[in-house]
C-alpha cells in the first residue's frame, strides 16, 4: 500500500471518528472530556457558550448568566440521612458543562412524556394521581424544599415522581417549571431514580432536562439530569430551590447544600416564558404517579401510607417560598390547598408540631402509598 493511500485512509478515519463523536454527543462541537458513569449514561463536557440549550430560537441574543444573584440563609434541617449531592462522579474542566449524551430514542420518548407530565394548571389527566400542597396566592418568586426519594418498583409504562414547581396560567396558556426526582423506565430505560427538570413556555411545548434546547446548564459538577443509585428502603435527599433572579428575571434551579456553598445547576431564561415575568401565580410541592395503560398505578413516595413516623413514608419538609418582594417565608404563611385525589391508594398528612417543641422540619408533610389496580381515574 502506497504512502498516499495510507494517508487518505488515515484522513478518512479521522473524519469518521469526528463525525461519530459529534452525532453521539448531540453537539456542534467535540467535547473536551467525557464521563461514562454507568451503562448507557455518558456526559460530555461542552463549552458553556456552545451548549445545545442556547440553540433555542428564542435565545438568539441571550447573554449567559454564570451565577444567580439571590442570597439565602442555610436551612437548618437535620436528618442524619444520606444526601444525593455527596457522591460526585462528574467534574468538567473550567469553561465547560456536563451534558447528557442523548439518544434518538430518549429524545423521542421525552417528547411523548412531556405531553403527559402533570402540572396543577392543566386539565385532569387520566391515570394521574397526586398528593401534595400548593398555594395560588401569588405572585411568588420561588419555592424550595427538602424531600426524600426512594427506590420503587415501577413498571415500564408507569411513572412515579416527587417535585417542587412554580407556574402561571392565563386562558389556555400555561408557563410551568418543576424539578425533583423521577422513576420513569419508559423514558430513561431503567428503574433508577433520576434527578430531573421540566419546563413549559410560551411556545406551548414541554421539555425534560436537555432533551431539547432551552435550559442553560451552568454547574460543571451537577447536571440537571442524572441517575441516583439508591438501595431499597434507604432514602436519598433532595434540597432544590427554583427561584427567579432579582436582576435578570431568569428562573434558576439551585441545589441547596450543607456546610458548603449552594450549587447553581442552571436556569431557564426569561425569554422562554410570557407569563412569568413578574413571578409565578402558583407554587407547590408533592408526589405524582401515572398509571399504566391497563390501569395499574405505581407506588408513590416510598410506597407506604403516611401512618407511621415522620421518616416512615415520603417526606417534604422545610417547604418555603419567596414572596413578591423576595422575602423568604414558610409556605403555610399563605393559604395552602391540600391535593389528594385517590385516598384508597395514597395518603397525605400535614405535619403538626406540639407546642414548645423544637422543629427542624419547618412546614412539612408526609405522603405516599402502594398504588394498585383500583385507584380510580
Amino acid at each position: 500500500m502506497s504512502a498516499r493511500i495510507r494517508m487518505v485512509l488515515f484522513v478518512n478515519l479521522l473524519s469518521l471518528l469526528f463525525s461519530t463523536a459529534i452525532l453521539h454527543s448531540n453537539q456542534s462541537t467535540l467535547p473536551l472530556r467525557s464521563f461514562k458513569i454507568s451503562e448507557n449514561v455518558t456526559y460530555d463536557c461542552i463549552d458553556i457558550y456552545k451548549q445545545p440549550g442556547l440553540e433555542h430560537p428564542f435565545l438568539k441574543t441571550h447573554k449567559i448568566q454564570l451565577k444567580s444573584s439571590i442570597s439565602r440563609h442555610e436551612l437548618k434541617m437535620q436528618t442524619g440521612k444520606n444526601e444525593t449531592s455527596d457522591k460526585r462522579k462528574i467534574e468538567c474542566p473550567n469553561g465547560t458543562v456536563p451534558i447528557l449524551r442523548n439518544t434518538k430514542e430518549y429524545v423521542t420518548n421525552s417528547q411523548v412524556f412531556a405531553e403527559e407530565h402533570f402540572h396543577p394548571l392543566s386539565a385532569d389527566s387520566p391515570g394521574t394521581h397526586i398528593a401534595g400542597v400548593r398555594s395560588s396566592i401569588g405572585p411568588f418568586r420561588g419555592v424550595q424544599a427538602w424531600f426524600s426519594a426512594n427506590a420503587l418498583n415501577v413498571g415500564k409504562d408507569q411513572v412515579s415522581y416527587g417535585q417542587i414547581y412554580i407556574g402561571s396560567g392565563s386562558g389556555n396558556q400555561v408557563n410551568y417549571i418543576s424539578a425533583g426526582w423521577i422513576i420513569n423506565p419508559g423514558l430513561y430505560g431503567d428503574q433508577r431514580v433520576w434527578a430531573f427538570g421540566f419546563w413549559k413556555g410560551k411556545d406551548g411545548k414541554g421539555c425534560y432536562n436537555t432533551a431539547c434546547s432551552g435550559f442553560v446548564q451552568v454547574s460543571k459538577v451537577i447536571p440537571i439530569v442524572r441517575p441516583i443509585d439508591l438501595k431499597p428502603g434507604v432514602p436519598g435527599w433532595f434540597r432544590y430551590f427554583i427561584h427567579q433572579d432579582i436582576n435578570t428575571g431568569n428562573w434558576w434551579m439551585t441545589q441547596l447544600m450543607q456546610n458548603i456553598p449552594d450549587e447553581d445547576i442552571g436556569y431557564w431564561p426569561k425569554e422562554l416564558f410570557n407569563l412569568l415575568e413578574n413571578g409565578a401565580n402558583m407554587v407547590g410541592v408533592g408526589g405524582v404517579v401515572q398509571a399504566s395503560h391497563s390501569g395499574s398505578s405505581p407506588p408513590m413516595g416510598n410506597g407506604n401510607f403516611p401512618n407511621g413516623g415522620r421518616l416512615d413514608s415520603g417526606l417534604f419538609s422545610n417547604i418555603e417560598v419567596l414572596n413578591s418582594n423576595y422575602e423568604q417565608r414558610k409556605m403555610n404563611s399563605f393559604p395552602v390547598e391540600n391535593l389528594l385525589d385517590s385516598e384508597k391508594c395514597y395518603g397525605l398528612r400535614i405535619g403538626k408540631v406540639k407546642p414548645f417543641h423544637r422543629n427542624h422540619l419547618g412546614f412539612f408533610f408526609n405522603y405516599g402509598g402502594p398504588g394498585g389496580n383500583s385507584c380510580g381515574v
